[in-house]
């Protein structure tokens, strides 16, 4: 991650907390329209990246509660969409994970939203975790708080989880991550972004600016190819 900055390239569309919009009624969504959603490193800046291995099928979704949480199942059974790409540094560490999920009808995305929103529904405020044992790969002890916020898109509706991560004094640095899960006719987009910091840093207003412009930018290429 560039050394002062953690601001996206891109200057689109955002998205916000509350409030109604149109929504698109050009049929059900498909594969095709919720792949023309996915952001590409290109278009968010110049050190972004893909992962260099292949993934394997998604069966779990991102963690929606603080600390230790288990990723939860993908709900029901629609075809699922996925990308992630990621922008390293030796200061820090920025990622952006996409998700849809197309089902075969209305009904099917209630029911399966519903699911994740008790998942969020029971996600505890507060998780600690106490430094264990470390080598290269443990993580080191937090405290890790945890708001959720509802998200408005245009006819997109649902619910953001913001988690703020602050480390132990012996590994100074915090994370904040910005879950956001949104429905609509027949498809579910959940889109994570995260900033990983090392040292003391607070990431500030910036990330809600990132976050929201990431996630807006995604729904309003989607509808783009959705029209009313």
């Amino acid at each position: 991650m560039t050394a002062g900055s953690v601001a996206v390239t891109l200057a689109l569309a955002g998205c916000s907390g509350g409030g109604e919009g149109p929504a698109p009624d050009g049929g059900p969504y498909t594969v095709a329209k919720l792949q023309a959603g996915v952001l590409q490193p290109a278009d968010v800046g110049p050190t972004w990246k893909r992962p260099e291995q292949s993934s394997p099928p998604v069966t779990s979704l991102i963690p929606l509660c603080p600390g230790l949480a288990t990723r939860p199942p993908v709900p029901g059974s629609p075809t699922v969409i996925a990308a992630s790409m990621a922008d390293e540094g030796d200061r820090g560490a920025q990622a952006f994970d996409q998700m849809g999920l197309v089902y075969k009808d209305a009904a099917a995305m209630e029911a399966a939203f519903a699911s994740l929103q008790d998942t969020m529904d029971a996600c505890p405020p507060k998780a600690s975790r106490t430094a264990g044992p470390r080598d290269d790969t443990a993580e080191a002890g937090y405290t890790e708080t945890s708001t959720i916020e509802p998200l408005v898109s245009g006819g997109w509706k649902g619910f953001v989880t913001l988690r703020h991560k602050v480390y132990e004094a012996a590994s100074p640095g915090t994370a904040d991550v910005a879950v956001a899960v949104v429905g609509q006719g027949n498809a579910i987009i959940v889109a994570s972004y995260a900033v990983y910091w090392v040292g003391q840093h607070s990431t500030g207003p910036e990330f809600t600016a990132d976050w929201r412009r990431l996630v807006g930018t995604v729904l309003s290429r989607v509808d783009a190819k959705h029209p009313s």
